[in-house]
């Protein structure tokens, strides 16, 4: 693999940062970077990707302080230039606030904090982000979280769907997608979406904590693969 440097933002409360730096750390050729959240620097990262966690605490509400941080402008400008962006668990929470994914993200259906393993099926196997997948996979992710119940207004669903955003949903073990399957309430068991233009990815699974089968499973290494594989040949 060609030298990739990946930027990971560490916030006040973020308690994944070095679960993901740990990850990356393990591909040949990727240099993990830590970017504190009141810097403008981004030190010429190929890839930013904003960790699970409890940014400021979730004051307020989960990601919309942490949207403010100095550092998201930079963030911001970069995936508006195309570059790729990953958010992950609290990392979605913030660039659902930030406005760079649509839709929103409430307490869990049953008002608990939930850390367990799940099944999600991948919905898009074409993103930067998912080519190393199959189209509805099943893949062993945990998840890790109290606030991952997504949703947004019918006219937004209805463009996810149409524009084939919709990159993960819960499954059962078998793939099917049902109420049972869903732990937080997402509609449409949604557990992870893109932006319009596909180099914007957030998902409340944590894929840096399914990266070895010491975890576990390894099936979210594909996920980091597959991103790594489009910044070497847009080099």
């Amino acid at each position: 693999m060609a030298d990739i440097t990946a930027g990971v933002v560490v916030f006040p409360g973020s308690n994944c940062d070095h679960d993901t730096e740990n990850a990356l750390a393990s591909f040949p050729g990727l240099r993990p970077v830590m970017l504190w959240h009141n810097d403008h620097d981004l030190q010429d990262a190929d890839l930013i990707i904003l960790p699970g966690g409890f940014s400021y605490g979730d004051y307020l509400r989960a990601g919309a302080i942490a949207r403010f941080s100095p550092i998201m402008k930079e963030v911001i400008e970069f995936a508006r230039k195309g570059y790729p962006v990953l958010g992950i668990c609290n990392g979605f929470q913030v660039l659902l606030e930030s406005g760079l994914l649509e839709g929103a993200l409430s307490r869990n259906r049953d008002k608990k904090f939930i850390c367990s393993g799940t099944s999600i099926r991948v919905e898009n196997a074409s993103t930067i982000f998912t080519s190393r997948y199959a189209r509805h996979e099943v893949l062993s992710i945990p998840i890790a979280h109290g606030e991952g119940n997504y949703f947004a207004p019918p006219e937004v669903i209805g463009r996810l769907e149409e524009q084939n955003r919709i990159v993960f949903r819960y499954c059962d073990p078998q793939g099917m997608v049902t109420p049972e399957s869903n732990p937080n309430g997402s509609v449409g068991n949604i557990a992870g979406i893109v932006n319009r233009e596909g180099n914007v990815l957030g998902l409340m699974p944590h894929p840096e904590r399914a990266s070895e089968l010491l975890l576990g499973s390894d099936d979210g290494r594909r996920l980091f693969e597959s991103v790594f594989e489009y910044i070497v040949g847009r080099a």
